[in-house]
């Protein structure tokens, strides 16, 4: 009788731990930061992830998508909407995990999964860049590749980029896979839509200035500008969304996260790929794409991914990128992803790297559930 309140109460213990703290990210704010004022209601909340690797549930992706990983990473989203109350999802590339290779119809299978992950949240706004697992390598890489993902998500042109304001901040999003091929059209579009959003940004910041200094009645000089100018202010520009990482130089200074581009290469040496994807998860974008991007745009702040680790560092013109983990068990370790909030005075952002259970976990808790629930009924049908 003793033995089986014991198993009893420890099967209640186990079940309780599985459904209120397993799926529950565990996040911390990175270190450096410091929160003078709480949060209010002109805050924006947006929780980034990236790597998610769907396989689509009806294109052959077996028993353990469909039934046990789907199942849980979607209790995953539930504990961390309810917990972080996000006003937007950004998914940073690599949605699925070949959707390059994928048919228009086994591609929907895949934004069908993606939609049954987010659940009752998926009124909850959302933005989804273009990573090379979705769409390619530049031997294949074209606007009809790009349009397959452009044309299933919101806020995106044929190109695979897009720009849009949530309360007081501006976002771009950016193909950066087009920005590693060389002469390609998609990469044309690409730097199209920079130059335009370049010329938007500068367009709106002479507006403003002209208002300052008329009201303060100041002549203005008449300022004529060719595209290869840029009187922006470094870090007076949108929050920039792209999947590969910017080219990282010895100036960096890493804040948290795999320091020397030569410890990154060893941790990735070590990890396990998922599958092949088009691209070495150590590649960045080049130089000069880089060069061209910070002079175009003139980001306050860069979130990027593709590494499937964590990473917190900044920029020699002070701009600071944070690189978003993998948020997927295929990536061969703990899932987790990353929470932003943007204060309302618009310059202020607070990052907290919010970790998820792994694998072993969710699988050690399935198998000590399933045991001690046996031997419950097994000493209930002795007694």
């Amino acid at each position: 009788m003793i033995l089986k309140r014991l198993l009893l109460s420890l099967f209640i213990f186990l079940y309780m731990f599985y459904e209120n703290w397993l799926p529950t990210p565990s996040c911390t704010l990175l270190p450096g930061q410091q929160i003078h004022h709480p949060n209010v209601g002109d805050d924006l909340k947006v929780m980034m992830v990236a790597d998610l690797m769907l396989s689509g549930r009806d294109s052959g992706s077996g028993y353990w998508d469909l039934h046990f990983k789907d199942f849980y990473f979607s209790r995953f989203f539930k504990k961390s909407f309810d917990l972080l109350k996000p006003d937007m999802l950004i998914v940073l590339g690599d949605l699925s995990s070949q959707g390059s290779k994928l048919s228009k119809r086994k591609w929907s299978y895949v934004v069908q999964e993606f939609h049954s992950l987010l659940g009752p949240f998926l009124d909850l706004p959302y933005h989804v860049v273009p990573g090379d697992r979705d769409i390619g390598e530049c031997s294949r890489l074209n606007e009809l590749s790009a349009n397959k993902i452009s044309r299933s998500f919101p806020g995106l042109d044929s190109s695979g980029c897009g720009a849009f304001d949530i309360g007081n901040v501006n976002f771009v999003s950016l193909n950066s896979v087009a920005l590693l091929c060389g002469n390609n059209d998609l990469r044309f579009s690409v730097e199209r839509a920079l130059e335009r959003e370049r010329i938007e940004l500068q367009t709106e910041n002479e507006q403003v200035t002209d208002v300052i200094k008329e009201s303060s009645g100041i002549k203005i000089p008449k300022y004529e500008f060719n595209w290869r100018e840029n009187t922006m202010l470094s870090g007076s520009g949108p929050v920039l969304l792209l999947h590969f990482p910017l080219h990282q130089t010895t100036n960096d200074v890493q804040v948290e996260g795999y320091g020397s581009m030569q410890d990154r290469a060893e941790l990735l040496k070590k990890r396990q790929p998922v599958g092949d994807g088009p691209y070495e998860l150590s590649q960045t974008l080049p130089l000069n794409a880089t060069e061209y991007i910070f002079h175009a745009l003139r980001p306050r702040m860069i979130f990027s991914a593709h590494t499937q680790t964590f990473s917190d560092r900044v920029h020699p013109d002070g701009t600071r990128e944070i690189v978003v983990p993998a948020m997927s068990w295929d990536a061969g370790n703990n899932p987790a992803f990353v929470s932003v909030t943007f204060r309302r005075n618009g310059t202020t952002a607070i990052v907290s790297h919010c970790r998820l259970a792994g694998k072993l976990h969710v699988l050690l808790l399935y198998t000590s559930l399933f045991v001690v629930f046996i031997l419950t009924v097994q000493t209930s049908l002795r007694s």
